[in-house]
């Protein structure tokens, strides 16, 4: 039975926030696969503390991005091979292949005036991200001190596209679903009109929770908001 072809992990460079518009010569390819991948997922809880008592009640924050991270080698002494056919060794040692992948996750971008946002793709793996941090560590040397092995140590932080990180972002948003918890006094009308911008979706929200009655809501009750189809703040 036939091997499939050995998949490589892949980091490719975009100019824009939606991840449309590669970069020339913005594509890494690595040329051994990391041994381990780590996502990590943190919620953010607020430490708020009410003065003259010893605890506090953990709240709720906000889902902070997704940090990936792994280590991968470069290699120059022509044990591995290169991704694309072409010769692993060079005068250079392992500098060109460096260089390169800082080319592509590091270097600044003049229009962006920031780092590019970059895409890394292994498998089912498919993570778009900015660089947080990366560390080379150069392992083995020729005599005159060129480097013929490197490790980078690798984390990068996950993006959204530019609409739904805005969407993600603005409290008064339509576009996504928003919970809420009711507070006391508060009435359906003023928590449609805080997020849609408008009162006229009080029926379809109080439809969408199933509210028998949404003139009376009970303080600590969580409603959910949903996205509405056409809405436009007013």
């Amino acid at each position: 039975m036939g091997m499939g072809k050995l998949e490589k992990m892949e980091i490719t460079a975009f100019s824009d926030a939606e991840f449309s518009q590669p970069v020339p010569d913005g594509r890494f390819v690595t040329q051994v696969n990391p041994e381990k991948v780590s996502l990590k997922y943190e919620i953010e809880i607020p430490e708020d503390q009410a003065q003259g008592t010893s605890g506090s009640e953990a709240r709720f924050g906000k889902i902070k991005p997704q940090e990936l991270s792994f280590e991968f080698m470069f290699d120059s002494t022509g044990a591995i091979p290169n991704p694309d056919g072409s010769s692993p060794i060079n005068d250079d040692g392992v500098y060109e292949k460096v260089k390169h992948f800082m080319s592509v996750v590091y270097e600044y971008n003049g229009e962006e005036h920031k780092p590019n946002n970059v895409q890394i793709a292994w498998g089912r793996l498919l993570f778009k991200c900015v660089l947080k941090t990366v560390n080379i560590d150069y392992r083995l040397f020729r005599p005159d001190g060129t480097p013929l092995r490197a490790v980078a140590s690798a984390s990068f932080q996950g993006s959204v596209e530019e609409r739904l990180r805005t969407a993600i972002e603005a409290p008064a948003s339509p576009d996504i679903t928003h919970t809420r918890t009711v507070r006391d006094g508060e009435t359906l009308q003023q928590l449609v009109t805080e997020v849609y911008g408008h009162p006229k979706y009080t029926v379809a929200v109080a439809q969408a929770n199933r509210l028998p009655n949404f003139r009376r809501l009970a303080t600590g009750q969580i409603l959910h908001l949903p996205p509405i189809v056409g809405t436009k703040n007013a």
